[in-house]
């Protein structure tokens, strides 16, 4: 009997496993990135951190490392084609393949619409979704040559419910892309799957006073996806059935943010 239960731990211990494998996680200098690279990298993966924070970047680079793990940081913004190609390149060069894919990089943005500048819209979208599609150009046709990889996105809650037009339209084309990618790239090799998370507790929430789960919470479901792939992911469950009463009553939806925004603008 502890023979047979030694064998499941072991094989459990396994299918959790991320050992050999190479990921590049963007957004990586904090909060949920900076989470799933740890995350990745204590299941076995070797990490390179992508963001464009240097020292935020490095240090966290430096603690995955000081832990027994495999990191390496690779400054990068990913809004630039010429940086998107030097860090699949030095990947490359250093690893000599891409495994896993996390597009995370983004920015949050919820002043009120008519308040924004052009350059700040051009920032938004480009970090939150024109980063998710160059990144994943960069590193795609190395994986179809492999006939192996997985690429996780990150959006939102704010992606399945409209929330904010800037932030929400970014959060609803990241979603799109993955999911219509998905489509495409069934049979060849390689998975897509899109994380979309509600409140947590990062530096882009920390005006919001809501009792929020920690990104680790995030990071964990993201590593999950790496070993076991599936469409798409709402983190912490519970929104699951707030996101289906807005489908089916969009109306109701209406009222709760009409009646909502006043507090949350009132907290920032």
């Amino acid at each position: 009997m502890k023979i047979a239960k030694s064998n499941q731990a072991k094989a459990g211990a396994k299918s959790q496993s991320l050992a050999g494998q190479v990921a590049i996680v963007t957004g990586a200098s904090s909060g949920i990135g900076a989470a799933t690279a740890r995350e990745l990298a204590r299941r076995g993966a070797q990490v390179v951190l992508a963001a464009r924070r240097v020292s935020e970047l490095e240090e966290q680079a430096s603690k995955i490392s000081a832990a027994g793990c495999q990191a390496f940081a690779i400054p990068t913004d990913v809004t630039d084609p010429a940086q998107v190609t030097r860090l699949t390149e030095q990947t490359l060069e250093r690893y000599g393949r891409v495994d896993l894919l996390i597009n995370n990089a983004g920015i949050a943005w919820t002043k009120p619409f008519e308040t924004i500048s052009t350059e700040k819209i051009i920032q938004v979208v480009n970090v939150n979704l024109l980063g998710v599609i160059l990144v994943t150009s960069a590193v795609l046709p190395g994986m179809l040559e492999r006939r192996h990889g997985v690429i996780i996105s990150v959006s939102s809650v704010a992606g399945l419910m409209a929330l904010d037009p800037l932030y929400s339209a970014t959060k609803f084309g990241v979603r799109a892309f993955s999911l219509s990618l998905r489509r495409e790239l069934a049979g060849r090799g390689v998975a897509v799957s899109v994380v979309s998370p509600g409140f947590i507790r990062t530096a882009m929430s920390r005006n919001f006073r809501l009792p929020m789960p920690g990104p680790e919470l995030v990071a964990r479901t993201i590593a999950d996806l790496a070993i076991h792939p599936r469409r798409e992911a709402v983190v912490p469950g519970f929104y699951r059935p707030f996101i289906e009463a807005e489908h089916l009553f969009p109306w109701l939806g209406d009222l709760v943010i009409r009646q909502s925004r006043p507090r949350i603008e009132a907290k920032k």
